[in-house]
């Protein structure tokens, strides 16, 4: 009997994500056993897991998996970090293998991929979950109590506000491509629009203003709230007392015209996911199905601009960046 706990294999181990995950693993209880990325700038793993071996080709990552499978030492979970282009091909690997996996959002950039690993799943016996941490949230879990507590005919007005700035590196990364990351509704709202979902119920009606290589913004009606939002990775549009403080990020969620504050509370969220997953209650491949859903019309819908009712920074000047790829 394994008394040290579950075997974990990580893939994309130099990712921005991946020490929350390494950590994640630690701190439940379980070890890595082998980790894999073509980039070699993993020296976080001395901090977690210092005995994993470590791949920076594929096709010796899975050898050693295939030899972790016959050779009895068990493969529990596979862990993903990967880009967001390859995570479909990454959850598969890691069913083909035996193993349950865990994935970072965004789940898939497509919706019928959903579809197919749902399938994929039952064929293999194993089961896939993903990161939807602000489903664990306290102050946002209390925010859905509330708002679950009120009449059900209930239309509520929420904006939501967030900009993350980003440098040059961005658009010469996977995630200044649209076809690699999803582009910006979906690398940087995921969270956000599965969140709405949870909070508010399917989506009913959807708008895009603004949707370019460093910002989104649009309308979505849901069924119990109306929601304008804004997303950015450009310093330029942050606040100016934001900017003047010399701070790069801006979040901002007001519920009828009250701000919702969730400013804290991330540091354990990652673990927090780990330990529900390691229950037998983490967030399935059909629960986060209808984010991806509304992220990719996000991502095809044709651009209506400046129309109707819109968030007021949907109205910022636009700035052609000459690394980005252009949407539409």
């Amino acid at each position: 009997m394994n008394t040290k706990g579950k075997n974990f294999a990580l893939i994309g181990a130099a990712g921005y994500i991946a020490p929350r995950h390494l950590k994640a693993i630690r701190e439940t209880g379980n070890q890595v056993i082998a980790a894999y990325d073509p980039n070699d700038s993993v020296g976080i793993m001395d901090s977690f897991f210092p005995s994993a071996s470590f791949y920076t080709e594929f096709e010796r990552f899975d050898r050693k998996i295939e030899k972790v499978r016959k050779n009895g030492t068990g493969l529990d979970f596979v862990s993903i970090c990967s880009p967001n282009y390859l995570h479909d091909a990454h959850i598969r690997f890691g069913l083909r293998n035996g193993a349950n996996v865990i994935c970072e959002k965004p789940l898939v950039l497509n919706s019928w991929n959903v579809d197919s690993l749902i399938q994929s799943e039952v064929e293999h016996n194993r089961r896939v979950y993903t990161i939807l941490q602000l489903r664990l949230h306290p102050k946002l879990i209390d925010l859905k109590n509330k708002i679950d507590s009120l009449p059900k005919d209930s239309k509520h007005d929420l904006e939501l506000t967030y900009i993350t700035s980003r440098g040059n590196w961005y658009y010469s990364s996977w995630k200044g491509d649209i076809n690699k990351s999803g582009g910006i509704a979906t690398n940087i709202g995921i969270h956000f629009f599965d969140m709405l979902i949870w909070l508010f119920g399917d989506v009913q009606s959807n708008i895009v203003n603004v949707h370019t290589h460093d910002r989104a913004a649009g309308l979505i009606e849901f069924t119990n709230a109306r929601v304008k939002w804004f997303l950015s990775i450009n310093s330029d549009t942050l606040p100016f007392e934001i900017k003047e403080a010399g701070k790069t990020t801006f979040r901002l969620i007001t519920l009828d015209g009250e701000p919702v504050e969730f400013s804290d509370g991330f540091t354990d969220l990652h673990t927090r996911s780990y330990e529900q997953i390691l229950n037998g209650q983490g967030f399935s491949l059909q629960q986060a199905k209808p984010a991806v859903v509304l992220a990719h019309e996000i991502r095809e819908k044709d651009v209506v601009g400046l129309k109707g009712d819109y968030h007021e920074f949907a109205r910022l000047p636009l700035v052609e960046h000459p690394f980005s790829i252009r949407i539409k």
